[in-house]
């Protein structure tokens, strides 16, 4: 088989592994497991664009993600997960990992999953948000120019190889506190790079291996406060530091801080997340601004948003968002983006249950650019029609 060929079949290899290891019958006495996935097909339309077709600056018209998860408690104090997704980038493996657990406070993972960062990502799967796309801080391929502006700041899900240590301990019976900290394989660019090139990160022809052999660090603490029986409050803050090119000289750094209030069955979140991002400067002619005699081999790029999701029946929840990305700093030229650059979406959605585990989603989003396209238009308009059903 021809490495081309055998990339392409692993994946689907892979996925029929892990269903037959959930239809094989448990013996008595053996490892407990358990099986989950979702699958959403979305369908989005802008008719803002020229034949009202996105494709020069997005994703339009029907797109699938899908997720395929089987854990399984090896002893009282191991635990197994693998998961493998598909969407605009393919089969990936996103999780492969044990959990070796000494008790609540302490418990270490190993191998290939998503560093603790934020709110969101604990959220992620298409399953778990009620709107079809991600905050502009997280999002992964599906905003409007993204290949303008590289995606959002830490494209979520991130799956890394490395090691992870976490735990919760609770304070009396309303105070409730997390740590995670972790060193991973980190992001990964060109050495002559002007920006992470997440295509490599994910990317199964490079091996899924790091290209400096230098980790990048982070961690996360959050504190949970329970406010009453029904409602309660989270903090957080997070970050992560490292190097993204071969030579090991240029680094980036991720922070982020989330708060998230839950009244009864209403959800109130607001998240921020900013990235300092060097960029290699050997050749100035690349650049659309003239260099700065010190500090100007970096950009700073800004996410946040603020969400209510709020359910008015038993069948029907309504959403409402507002999130932006912000850019500050030296760009290429001929990429659209000045020194400071920032985009503003609004989106109204709503989800309908039509049956357990199987709900419509349905949103509108508008989107303010502070750069003006080759019409001179500075507004699109966009559209989402989803299906989403887990299991």
């Amino acid at each position: 088989m021809t490495p081309s060929r055998r990339s392409t079949f692993l994946p689907f290899a892979l996925a029929v592994a892990l269903l037959a290891a959930v239809l094989v019958p448990l013996r008595a006495g053996a490892m407990e497991r358990n099986f989950a996935g979702s699958v959403q097909l979305d369908y989005h339309f802008v008719p803002t664009q020229p034949q009202a077709n996105a494709r020069g600056i997005g994703f339009d018209g029907f797109t699938t993600e899908a997720a395929l998860k089987v854990t399984a408690d090896i002893s009282d104090h191991i635990s197994a997960n693998v998961k493998v997704c598909y969407g605009c980038h393919g089969f990936e493996m996103n999780m492969a990992y044990l959990d070796l657990r000494a008790a609540d406070e302490l418990n270490v993972r190993v191998g290939r999953f998503s560093p603790s960062f934020g709110s969101f990502n604990l959220r992620s799967d298409t399953a778990n948000h009620r709107l079809s796309d991600k905050p502009l801080a997280y999002d992964m391929g599906r905003m409007l120019r993204l290949r303008t502006w590289n995606m959002g700041v830490l494209p979520s899900p991130f799956p890394d190889n490395g090691v992870e240590v976490n735990g919760t301990h609770w304070f009396g019976e309303n105070v409730q506190g997390d740590y995670a900290v972790y060193a991973v394989s980190g992001f990964k660019g060109d050495s002559n790079g002007f920006d992470l090139d997440f295509e490599q990160s994910r990317s199964g022809s490079l091996y899924y291996v790091d290209n400096n052999a230098r980790p990048t660090v982070g961690g996360r603490a959050a504190l949970t406060l329970k406010l009453s029986p029904t409602s309660d409050m989270t903090v957080g803050a997070s970050g992560m530091y490292g190097t993204f090119d071969p030579k090991n000289s240029l680094s980036y750094a991720i922070v982020g801080a989330d708060l998230v209030f839950r009244f009864n069955r209403t959800n109130l979140r607001f998240e921020y997340l900013a990235r300092r991002q060097e960029f290699d400067t050997s050749d100035a002619s690349k650049l659309a601004y003239a260099l700065a005699p010190t500090g100007g081999n970096f950009f700073v790029k800004h996410g946040a948003y603020g969400e209510i999701e709020h359910p008015v029946s038993k069948v029907v929840d309504v959403i409402g968002r507002v999130d932006l990305l912000h850019r500050e700093g030296n760009v290429l030229r001929d990429l659209g983006l000045t020194r400071t650059s920032s985009v503003l979406r609004y989106t109204v959605g709503s989800t309908f249950a039509i049956e357990r585990g199987f709900r419509v989603k349905a949103s509108t989003e508008l989107w303010q650019w502070s750069d003006r396209d080759g019409s001179g238009k500075n507004l699109d308009v966009g559209f989402h029609l989803a299906a989403v059903g887990s299991f």
